[in-house]
């Protein structure tokens, strides 16, 4: 009982700070807990601090680090991916456990830092790299073990989720709602990885590996962002009966698996569609189990702190095993993980609302829908608007699903007809069924 666990927390940004604080408030829980004394012996840091214990070595050093011989588990909340891939895989090769937030970098060197971290018998955790402090990796690959999932999809963006709800709930326009995130905090100055969805992304590769046993595949999840959501789509799809959120899906097909971040209208009454603010929620189906929702905080100091620490205890007890083993990175044993493609999106399937913008003409609504008819896409609703001043009318039409390239080739003839003064707006449509 009580022997000393050794920690160096790498970067002491708002999560680094935030391990520090948890450590310090909760430290009698975590010693109860894991019959161990959690003790931080170092700090990778540009710049010294004096509020830090001044037990605790402060360095720039993070090689040093990474191969210190009072060091046990390195804690990396730098962030990038490059000198964080250098720090991670140095201390692997020095025999650290390692425990990172970093979907950037495992999203692009987790297969090389996973076979890495196998070779030399040592583990790497992620729970704070996927939705902050909801525990969706532990659920998917330990929970949800006995289960075959079929699909899973997200809220896993705090920013595009905060920027989608002021939209639906107050009508305001993209733009607007940007500048205050950005002023609240819950958006960079560049706000790119998340309104064009490539954070997302990140997140949802490794969801998917754990869900389906394949290696992590970034370059290929299909990314759309949320920068062309207008306040007239988002109205009409209230009208509608649907909600628009930011949404990423991992989708087991016969032939492949989709993997696909995106704007998506959901049903209304759909419990993702009321996860609001910057929450985030996962969603998964799976058999046996059928549907469940894992909802909380998906970023900040404390939410990500949890999920740190909770890696650091689950490795405590690996530490302690007299054989040493534990759940395989990627949920599968490695030499089962599956080749199975993932299908370009051409070969995605999903319905689809179409905004059309068209003269009022005569026959342009039937023109449309038998364009449809002839690309085998059955409709589900139509809303037309009246005419506005300027003589254009807005017609809006749901389909049921279909696969995107039989969209695309729809969309390309009905954009070409006369009528049609703007090109043809889309966004996904699911039903969560």
């Amino acid at each position: 009982m009580n022997n000393t666990i050794n920690l160096a927390v790498l970067g002491l940004g708002t999560v680094g700070t935030g391990v520090l604080n948890l450590i310090k408030d909760n430290i009698n829980e975590l010693t109860r807990r894991s019959g161990h004394q959690l003790v931080v012996t170092h700090a990778g840091t540009r710049r010294h601090r004096d509020d830090i214990d001044p037990s605790i070595h402060q360095t720039a050093d993070l090689m040093a680090i990474a191969e210190a011989e009072d060091v046990d588990i390195v804690i990396e909340v730098i962030g990038g991916t490059d000198v964080a891939y250098e720090v991670i895989t140095h201390a692997i090769r020095h025999k650290k456990h390692v425990v990172t937030a970093n979907k950037a970098l495992l999203a692009k060197h987790g297969n090389e830092i996973f076979r890495l971290a196998e070779e030399h018998g040592v583990q790497v955790r992620y729970e704070a790299a996927v939705a902050g402090g909801i525990p969706i990796i532990k659920i998917v690959r330990e929970a949800l073990a006995a289960n075959k999932i079929d699909w899973l999809t997200g809220i896993i963006n705090g920013t595009g989720n905060f920027i989608m709800t002021e939209m639906q709930q107050k009508n305001r326009k993209f733009g607007e709602v940007l500048a205050e995130a950005q002023a609240l905090g819950y958006a960079e100055a560049d706000p790119t990885f998340d309104v064009e969805g490539i954070d997302a992304a990140h997140k949802l590769s490794l969801l998917a590996s754990i869900a389906f046993g394949i290696p992590v595949q970034f370059d290929k999840v299909y990314c759309e962002g949320i920068t062309k959501i207008s306040l007239q789509d988002v109205i009409y799809a209230k009208e509608l009966g649907y909600t628009i959120k930011h949404l990423g899906f991992a989708i087991r097909r016969e032939h492949g698996i989709e993997l696909r971040v995106h704007p998506a209208l959901i049903p209304s009454q759909a419990l993702l569609a009321n996860v609001n603010g910057v929450k985030n929620a996962v969603m998964i189906d799976a058999h046996p189990l059928g549907q469940s929702l894992y909802y909380g905080d998906g970023a900040g100091a404390g939410a990500t702190a949890s999920a740190v620490v909770a890696d650091v205890m689950d490795l405590i007890y690996v530490i302690d095993a007299a054989t040493p083993s534990d759940v395989p990175h990627l949920a599968f044993i490695p030499e089962e993980l599956s080749d199975i493609g993932i299908l370009p999106s051409d070969e995605m399937t999903s319905g689809f609302y179409l905004r059309l913008t068209v003269k009022d003409e005569v026959g342009v609504l039937a023109d449309t829908t038998r364009i449809l008819s002839d690309n085998g896409i059955n409709i589900d609703a139509i809303l037309q608007r009246d005419a506005h001043k300027s003589g254009l009318v807005p017609i809006i039409i749901l389909t049921l699903p279909v696969l995107e390239k039989q969209m695309n080739t729809a969309i390309s003839q009905i954009e070409a007809l006369g009528a049609v003064v703007e090109p043809v707006v889309r966004i996904r449509l699911e039903s969560l069924e």
